[in-house]
């Protein structure tokens, strides 16, 4: 019975960790916390490396995300 223990057990682990890495991923996207992850994506699909519009530093982003929020507010939660 021990082997079946043991056997389940690495299945159980990686299950966890599935159902883990899923819930993080829905916090970041319910957050907002993915979004210069969106952004660079889009980005990178959008503009070529030889295009004259820069990517953002994600210091950059957030910087102008927060003003934009600043002078236009919309209905947040919080």
């Amino acid at each position: 019975m021990s082997g079946t223990q043991s056997a389940a057990a690495p299945g159980l682990a990686g299950t966890v960790r599935t159902v883990l890495a899923r819930l993080a991923w829905y916090i970041r996207a319910v957050s907002g916390e993915d979004a210069y992850d969106k952004y660079r994506a889009h980005h990178e699909s959008v503009h070529g490396p030889g295009d004259a519009a820069p990517m953002l530093t994600e210091r950059e982003f957030w910087r102008d995300r927060t003003d934009r929020q600043d002078t236009n507010p919309q209905g947040r939660c919080c």
